[in-house]
Order: structure tokens, then C-alpha cells, then sequence
């Protein structure tokens, strides 16, 4: 085989469709637009637009709100940072901090206002953490495995 024989499979590649060539062609004339109006030009189809009817997203209520001073948090169970300090990639006995659980992989994504430590799942590490929360019963767990919990004062504030 040479350079010059290879070629594509066979169906591999498309030719494109050359439109307004005349109507032998089977694309000509109006292109596979249609017939005149607007949005037979270029680039001016309007979106939601109903010929003048009320368009459906004006005739439906508005729903729900937009809360501007929600914090964006990482939540992470008890469970999942247990299993983290067994597999040996959270120190036991350093503080675990938001740094910390990105460092180990339980947590993708750094939070903007931090993360919140929820009860689920068992706790037999003793841990400090420093968060921006935790649940009761997340407290309640560490301290009862000898931990302490300290909240961030920075991301407990709007």
C-alpha cells in the first residue's frame, strides 16, 4: 500500500448540499426555506415570537424566586470523609478544611461560601474541622468520636 491509495471508507464523508443552484437541483430556488418571509432571510427568526398571538412564556405565571443571599456550599456526609481517612488520603490528624477535602478527592468542586458537614453515615476518626457548618447530628457525631467542629465565621455571615 502507498500513500497515494488510501482513501476514506466508502460513505465516510459527505459532500455538502450547494443550495440556490438552480432548480434542477432539487435545492434551488427558496434554498429548502420555504416560501418568502421573514424567516426565509438570513438571521432574523424570532425566538418565541407566535405571529402576534401571545407567546406561551408571557402566557404562563411566574413561578418561584431567585434568593440573592443563598450560599453556594459543598455539602459532605460523615460516611464519605470516614472513608477517606481509612483509604489514607485525609489526615487524621490535621485539620480538615475545604483545602484538605479538595486535596483528598472528596470533593470536586471548591464551593464559593464553603462546605457544610452533614450527619449521615459513622464517624470513628477523631477530626477537627474548620467549616462554614454542619448539621446537629454531624456535630453531635464528631464530638461523641472525640472530634471538635469549628464554624467559619467568614461564611456564617450574609
Amino acid at each position: 500500500m502507498k500513500l497515494n491509495d488510501i482513501r476514506d471508507n466508502e460513505g465516510a464523508s459527505k459532500s455538502r448540499i450547494r443550495v440556490g443552484r438552480g432548480i434542477g437541483s432539487g435545492k434551488g430556488k427558496t434554498g429548502g426555506r420555504g416560501v418568502k418571509g421573514q424567516k426565509a432571510r438570513a438571521g432574523v427568526a424570532v425566538k418565541g415570537f407566535e405571529g402576534g398571538q401571545m407567546p406561551l412564556y408571557r402566557r404562563l405565571p411566574k413561578r418561584g424566586f431567585h434568593n440573592l443571599f443563598a450560599k453556594d456550599l459543598n455539602e459532605v456526609n460523615l460516611g464519605r470523609i470516614q472513608q477517606a481517612v481509612e483509604a489514607g488520603k485525609l489526615d487524621a490528624k490535621g485539620t480538615v478544611t475545604i483545602e484538605a477535602l479538595v486535596a483528598a478527592g472528596v470533593i470536586t468542586r471548591q464551593a464559593k461560601d464553603g462546605v457544610k458537614i452533614l450527619g449521615v453515615g459513622e464517624l470513628k476518626s477523631k477530626l477537627a474541622f474548620e467549616v462554614a457548618g454542619a448539621s446537629k447530628s454531624a456535630v453531635a457525631a464528631i464530638e461523641k468520636a472525640g472530634g471538635s467542629v469549628k464554624i467559619l465565621a467568614a461564611a456564617s455571615q450574609a
